[in-house]
């Protein structure tokens, strides 16, 4: 199970066992590079032994902290402070790490086991329970190499991917064997095989009494603190930091503000693909733009369309679940180059769904709590229940329609305040976490690269959350961040139409790529499982770029890359 993720982690690998319980590790080391910080880290005196992943960016305050308490470390990175910090505090332990992270602890004397994961869920963790054992990992191929899982398609799930924009809500992923823990959730084994949890973590998307007062400059100031607090803490390292530089809004104000805190010489990478069919494929001009402002270390990397095909492959094989998105491609290519750089960078991914930058934002703003759902799905959803009888053999269409179950009932939750904030909120807690952190960790990771998200940070989310949604749907979406960036931006990156990912060679399938789909819908695994209406998938085929989601993406693609998926890891 542990080789499967030597990519994860290529510089060390331990395992450990005791009694009914093991443990395996692979390590990429970013924080104390001496062996001290091996995994499984072994704490003979608290009785526990854990493995982590991640970073816990306020580790060395932690480390003081529990020093002050009477702890004793022999280590001088963040996992053992993970490992103390559950001696010291018990299951509250979460509620002391700032940072990205997925941990499992073993008490020696109870025979108890504890997993936990990251508010956001920016870490994966993943979970086969099967009779008598229960395993866990990073990636859900990993769970396949141990053997005995159920790899049957789950109904619901592919009910949420063909519907939900291939998301798949935790704790369910595509097979019915393996579940997630879900962000923000401790779960305690006990040695008889009962399991409890809790959720530790869940923000308040309503107007807070104490900012009642604020005005925009108020509220600009306090993300611009926040924002400014959560780039520095992901500066903590043993090893070189670089930002992604995509030339957006959000990646530059990364660059921006760690300029400001004074790093000079920041490695800085961007990509870009050929143009196809009149769509540029990159946004060179606006990242050329910043690196140059800020005296970075840039790198271009200029990707030519033929060469997309084995990086397709490539990307497939290290996703954990099926994702539609064709950045994939572009952040394994991007990933692959960085990593000869660097070993950590800082990403600006999840401020569109912070702070409102989508644009189903505003119509949400026009409608009441009740009429939410029908406008969340008119640009959200890929299908609904009828769409999905046109798309499956009645044999896998499951009851009802999860996806718009599932969202109304998201929707419907108390602690949003308005339409829009009950958006941002699945967005933030859902889709965001099984959608674009998921791809970014698969993809980084494949390369052992790690990617940290300051927009990310618990407390900048909390803080957003609480901000008025009129002030994030200003000036076309992300507003109050527009007026943050006007500080210390060039204004040419802020007043420009949204830019995207491009990839435009897998926008519109033809030739090689197209070839690739059909022989993964035709090939015979796909005839046993039987998934699809063989008249519909023909259809398709017929004319490949006819049916579009409402986001754009390609139902023919959306269809080839489950089985793509599925193929790649030995599904049959």
């Amino acid at each position: 199970m542990a080789a499967t993720m030597s990519d994860r982690g290529p510089d060390d690998s331990g395992v450990w066992s005791q009694g009914p319980t093991a443990l395996g590790h692979r390590r990429l080391k970013i924080i104390d590079l001496s062996a001290a910080s091996g995994q499984p880290l072994v704490d003979p005196a608290a009785g526990l032994t854990g493995v982590f992943n991640g970073c816990i960016y306020n580790y060395r305050e932690l480390r003081a902290e529990l020093q002050g308490k009477g702890h004793r470390f022999f280590s001088a990175g963040d996992s053992e402070v993970v490992v103390k910090a559950y001696a010291e505090w018990g299951l509250d332990f979460v509620d002391h790490l700032i940072g990205m992270f997925a941990v499992a602890i073993s008490e020696r004397d109870t025979g108890r086991l504890v997993l936990a994961r990251d508010r956001l869920g920016i870490k994966p963790l993943y979970v086969a329970e099967t009779p008598g054992a229960v395993r866990f990992a990073s990636t859900l191929p990993a769970l396949l190499a141990g053997g005995g899982i159920d790899t049957a398609i789950d109904p619901v799930a592919l009910a949420h991917y063909l519907s939900f924009h291939s998301i798949v809500p935790p704790p369910r992923t595509i097979l019915r064997g393996v579940a997630k823990l879900p962000p923000a959730t401790v779960r305690v084994y006990e040695p008889d095989g009962r399991s409890h949890e809790r959720v530790y973590w869940d923000p308040s998307f309503t107007r807070a009494d104490e900012r009642a007062d604020w005005s925009e400059r108020d509220w600009e100031d306090a993300l611009l603190e926040s924002l400014t607090t959560a780039v520095r803490r992901r500066m903590v390292a043993d090893v070189p930091v670089g930002v992604l530089l995509s030339g957006g809004l959000d990646s530059s104000l990364v660059v921006a503000l760690l300029a400001g805190e004074g790093q000079s010489g920041l490695a800085t990478f961007s990509i870009g693909f050929d143009a196809v069919g009149g769509r540029e494929g990159d946004e060179f001009v606006y990242s050329d733009l910043v690196a140059k402002t800020f005296d970075t270390d840039h790198h271009q990397l200029k990707v030519p369309t033929g060469d997309l095909l084995p990086p397709l492959e490539a990307a497939v094989a290290a996703m954990s679940e099926p994702m539609v998105s064709h950045d994939c491609v572009a952040f394994w290519l991007l990933s692959q180059e960085v990593a000869r750089h660097v070993k950590v960078v800082q990403s600006g991914q999840g401020a569109d769904e912070i702070l409102g930058g989508y644009h189903w934002y505003p119509p949400l703003a026009a409608a009441d709590r009740e009429r939410a759902l029908q406008t969340y799905a008119k640009a959200f959803f890929d299908r609904d229940a009828a769409g999905l009888a046109r798309v499956l053999n009645p044999a896998w269409l499951a009851d009802g329609d999860p996806a718009r179950e599932f969202v109304a009932a998201h929707l419907g939750r108390a602690g949003a305040q308005t339409a829009v904030d009950a958006g941002l909120r699945i967005d933030t807690q859902v889709m965001l976490t099984d959608d674009p952190v998921k791809r970014v960790d698969n993809m980084t990771m494949a390369h052992g690269l790690e990617a940290r998200v300051p927009f990310l940070d618990h407390e900048f989310v909390e803080l957003a959350a609480s901000c008025p949604p009129e002030l994030k749907l200003a000036q076309g979406g992300k507003g109050v961040l527009k007026e943050i960036g006007r500080r210390v931006l060039p204004h040419e990156v802020i007043d420009r139409p949204k830019g995207y990912f491009p990839v435009p060679g897998l926008t519109h399938l033809e030739g090689k790529l197209l070839g690739r789909v059909r022989d993964a819908l035709c090939a015979p695994e796909a005839r046993r499982r039987d998934l699809f209406r063989a008249d519909y998938v023909d259809a398709l085929l017929a004319d490949p770029n006819a049916e579009l989601t409402p986001l754009n993406g390609n139902k023919l693609w959306q269809l080839g890359l489950l089985e793509m998926w599925l193929q790649s890891h030995g599904i049959d």
